[in-house]
């Protein structure tokens, strides 16, 4: 994986959300994750999504965390807008990420799921040094853009929220 650190912009994203953990998440059958994936996909909910900024390109975050990445967070899946309608369509969340510091990475080409539980398992097991600081747990996301069509050679980035 290619690293770099970066500040990004606030985002804004509208999408569907769920409560889940890391634990849960272990056991995909047991997990909330994958249905919500295949809810979003599946039912086409992207297209309901008013003021889409980059159709097609979609936003994967982890926030709200209880403590660390072995506690409990929401997963929200969805898109990024140019402004929050209200009231959003039924059953939509909007989600504001701050502007914030990051370490982005960039995965090599691999299938899914494998590309995406490798790059957490290498992040997880990182130093505040080799991460470039202490993670914030404030919203860590992943972007899936052209570059993820292949489903058996994706390539996405993950934004990890570091302190300054």
């Amino acid at each position: 994986m290619q690293q770099i650190g970066i500040e990004r912009e606030e985002i804004k994203l509208v999408g569907i959300c769920v409560r889940t953990s890391y634990v849960q998440e272990l056991d995909k059958m047991q997990g909330k994750i994958f249905p919500c994936v295949q809810q979003y996909f599946h039912q086409a909910l992207f297209e309901k999504i008013p003021h889409r900024i980059n159709p097609g390109t979609t936003f994967c975050a982890y926030t709200n965390y209880a403590s660390d990445y072995k506690g409990a967070y929401t997963y929200f899946i969805g898109e990024e807008v140019k402004a929050f309608d209200h009231p959003l369509p039924e059953g939509f969340s909007p989600l504001n990420i701050p502007r914030q510091r990051y370490a982005k990475f960039t995965t090599q080409p691999a299938p899914l799921p494998d590309v995406l539980v490798n790059s957490w398992k290498a992040i997880w097991e990182m130093t505040p040094t080799e991460l470039g600081g202490q993670r914030s747990y404030q919203t860590d996301f992943e972007i899936y853009d052209e570059r993820a069509a292949d489903h058996q050679n994706i390539v996405l980035d993950v934004y990890v929220g570091v302190k300054p």
